[in-house]
């Protein structure tokens, strides 16, 4: 029987709310083979990155679109790769087999796996299901389930829409104002860096 949504909630344990060293690094992000080239581009650029700063990617599994291109470039480069991928889903995101991957039965222990090997969050352009894995995460540091770093990461805005909402439901009084502190937005791979608190390389 697969495990319950609140059952891997109460996995969370009080370490989750405590800031750990930057070791791995978990990346959402789309699977499309057919969005702009940039996107694709932008994927194996921070893939490259991680591995020039030592640091693990932790991600999705597949081969293809943004999360392949970002676990290919990573690899490649001698970094180290973890995917996590729902056997149900094996045929359509395509494992990639060059790289470590635990295979799972549900979407909830993919993202709870994930969660688990990983010190911070970055948000790459991706669809609906990148959104509801990002949103997510915000959720549950929203409820003080953990303070790990997420940083949302675009070189043309495309996550602007985004924070526009956001800000929408602060000014709603839905959101308190200090949700802007668990979330960051950065234009360019340094800038995220930054934001992770990861010194820049030469």
């Amino acid at each position: 029987m697969a495990p319950s949504w609140l059952s891997l909630v109460m996995r969370m344990d009080d370490s989750s709310s405590v800031p750990r060293p930057l070791r791995s690094v978990c990346v959402y992000c789309g699977s499309s083979e057919s969005t702009k080239p940039e996107y694709h581009d932008l994927a194996t650029r921070f893939g490259e990155a991680l591995a020039a700063r030592g640091l693990r990617l932790v991600y999705g599994g597949g081969s293809i679109g943004l999360m392949g291109r970002a676990a290919k470039a990573a690899h490649a480069a001698g970094g180290d790769v973890l995917g996590v991928m729902p056997r149900f889903l094996e045929r359509r995101e395509i494992v990639l087999d060059s790289v470590p991957h635990r295979m799972v039965d549900t979407m909830h222990e993919r993202k709870m796996i994930m969660f688990e090997e990983s010190d911070a969050f970055v948000v790459l352009p991706g669809g609906i299901g990148t959104l509801e894995e990002a949103v997510e995460t915000l959720s549950w540091r929203r409820l003080d389930l953990h303070r790990k770093p997420v940083v949302f990461l675009s070189e043309d805005d495309f996550w602007a829409p985004f924070f526009t909402l956001m800000q929408h439901t602060i000014e709603a009084k839905l959101t308190p104002d200090s949700f802007h502190d668990a979330v960051a937005y950065a234009r360019s791979i340094e800038e995220c860096f930054a934001e992770l608190g990861v010194p820049v390389t030469a």
